[in-house]
């Protein structure tokens, strides 16, 4: 038994949605959640260096967006486990075509799909159902250093959220907004 997944391009270059596409039989099936033969064009060469799981409870959640800063800057793949989310990767790069423009994808175990997030995007996602796990596959370790963010609710990203964003960390709620002097990140 042996799954595979397939990589489909986004109109934001370098980001990818990731189509898991499992081998069944009466047991069961088997899913393939990363392969770096299947995905080292998309990654560049990288290696997975950390791998993270988070549980949202509430419906509704927004968690993000989030990115590190070079020299800590990551690639990461993102997958939902359970539940439904709505997962938004920004375009950061400076000097980008498609700076500041944003990507969104549904992610579940249903439809198998997962997002190929570059260095220089930030991400964040809210949660469509109660109780969604999120499997992260990062090419760098956390750097609390580099670590770095924007407002998902600012006006001039215009993210159209699917939910009110009612709930939020104090953290994420005290992001600073693309207008308060933000010049983008060198990827």
């Amino acid at each position: 038994m042996s799954g595979r997944m397939r990589v489909s391009r986004t109109p934001l270059d370098g980001l990818a949605v990731m189509e898991r596409i499992p081998a069944s039989d009466a047991r069961g099936e088997l899913e393939r959640l990363y392969c770096s033969a299947e995905l080292g064009d998309a990654l560049r060469g990288a290696r997975i260096e950390q791998v993270n799981r988070t549980l949202t409870r509430g419906r509704g959640t927004v968690r993000g967006l989030h990115f590190q800063r070079p020299p800590c800057a990551e690639d990461k793949v993102i997958a939902c486990l359970r539940g439904e989310v709505f997962d938004v990767a920004v375009d950061l790069r400076a000097g980008s075509p498609t700076y500041l423009r944003w990507h969104a994808e549904v992610l579940s175990p249903a439809n198998r799909r997962s997002m190929l997030i570059p260095k220089g995007f930030a991400h964040g996602f809210q949660a469509l159902t109660d109780d969604c796990e999120m499997l992260y596959l990062h090419t760098a370790a956390y750097a609390p250093a580099a670590e770095s963010g924007l407002d998902a609710t600012d006006p001039d990203l215009a993210i159209a959220w699917p939910l009110p964003v009612e709930v939020r960390s104090d953290r994420d709620r005290g992001l600073a907004r693309v207008a308060a002097g933000f010049r983008g990140i060198e990827p």
